[in-house]
């Protein structure tokens, strides 16, 4: 009798052995899980908006599929119930300020560890003012087999008003492609600026430009047909209607009947570099629109103070300071949806990021249609939040929900 005890003793012992070792792969598999409640409390940095209740707050593990949200309520948020992990937190809402300007409001951190009871997380939150230039469509992915002068940029009027389109400025930030090693900057910057690699505006003397309520205008990287047998038959798309080109002076690649848009800014010149081609990452960059005020002088070429380079290197480069309060629109682009955790821009700029999710696929972004206005014109979803406001994996069309050519493009 002694021995079966033995016996059994000795694989209860083998059961709880193998048992004790089993791979545990995520805080989800745990026999028992610790639940933590988080704190989170705001302060406004827009002087005319002080009153932040309303404003929505969300929690997201990529990694668990984990997704919590809720509302401020004098000016703080208690968040329970939530399981151990690296969360995205986000905070984001519209609102008008004392002087009935509308703002989109936005603060967050990414890879935030929640990892013990009673946390307490301050965020200063800010935003831009509601812009009434949105990107509507960027095609950046390239297409088969690894052709990428097809690439375009749709900015389209989201207001009621007209707006002139002179001196426009579109720029891509650096890093380039989005990476969790990010540039060390001046620390007397603070955040006042985001940083372009390359920049460019729309010529024009004032109001050579107007664009109109619901009309888009196109910028093609080559404003050219791109599915003519001497470029790329396998191309989805054909930009030889672009209004606007980013012309390189290229003999390959031929100026075409696009304005072409003026360079103002590489690596602390304003010439466009010996490289006779310009692209933005087809692993998605992040995109900027901005309008320089009229008392304004932003000159990153002639002025020192508004250029810099990567401190957290020991690279050369140059890059341009733009002011975020000169911003008019952002979009932030990565290779899929775990990059969120290497953002570039600050959450006041872009609380998310879009993809498409592989290169040379021939695909594009396009943001969401809010409401069909009474004359057909769409108006476009803009949270400031690029992950909210994207359809992804779209074919690429111009003007694809109905929004009308310029009467001043060469393509009429």
């Amino acid at each position: 009798m002694s021995t079966v005890k033995n016996y059994i003793g000795l694989a209860m012992s083998i059961l709880l052995l193998f048992g004790s070792c089993k791979k545990i792969n995520s805080a989800l598999d745990t026999p028992i899980v610790q639940y933590y409640k988080i704190q989170v409390k705001t302060t406004s940095t827009i002087p005319t908006i002080s009153n932040l209740d309303g404003l929505t707050v969300k929690f997201t593990n990529f990694k668990e599929g984990i997704v919590r949200s809720g509302t401020i309520a004098q000016g703080q948020l208690l968040m329970d119930s939530l399981p151990p992990g690296l969360y995205s937190i986000n905070i984001a809402g519209l609102r008008k300020d004392d002087l009935e300007d509308s703002y989109y409001l936005n603060a967050g951190v990414v890879n935030y560890g929640i990892v013990k009871n009673d946390q307490q997380l301050n965020l200063a939150v800010s935003g831009l003012k509601q812009s009434p230039l949105v990107f509507s469509q960027i095609y950046y992915s390239g297409s088969a087999p690894f052709y990428f002068r097809d690439q375009f940029y749709e900015i389209y009027n989201n207001s009621e008003e007209t707006v002139y389109l002179d001196g426009l400025h579109f720029a891509t930030l650096t890093p380039t492609i989005a990476t969790q090693v990010l540039p060390v900057w001046p620390t007397e910057d603070g955040d006042k600026y985001v940083y372009g690699d390359r920049v460019w505006k729309i010529p024009g003397t004032g109001k050579e430009y107007p664009l109109l309520p619901g009309e888009s205008i196109h910028i093609a990287q080559f404003a050219a047909n791109h599915k003519l047998a001497q470029y790329n038959p396998s191309s989805p798309i054909d930009c030889s209607t672009a209004e606007f080109e980013f012309n390189m002076d290229n003999p390959n690649f031929p100026n075409q009947p696009a304005l072409d848009m003026q360079h103002v800014f590489y690596n602390g010149n304003s010439s466009k570099g010996s490289v006779p081609q310009y692209l933005t990452s087809v692993f998605g960059a992040a995109y900027v629109i901005f309008r320089i005020p009229e008392a304004s002088n932003w000159d990153p070429v002639n002025n020192i103070n508004l250029r810099t380079r990567n401190l957290g290197t020991t690279g050369t480069q140059l890059f341009a300071k733009i002011p975020r309060s000169y911003l008019l629109d952002a979009v932030e682009a990565g290779h899929n949806a775990n990059m969120i955790t290497a953002k570039r821009v600050p959450a006041e700029v872009d609380a998310g990021m879009t993809y498409v999710g592989a290169t040379y696929i021939g695909q594009a972004v396009a943001r969401k249609v809010r409401e069909k206005k009474e004359d057909g014109r769409p108006f476009y979803m803009d949270t400031n939040n690029s992950t909210d406001d994207f359809e992804r994996n779209t074919a690429p069309q111009f003007r694809r929900n109905g929004e009308k050519k310029p009467n001043w493009s060469h393509a009429n």
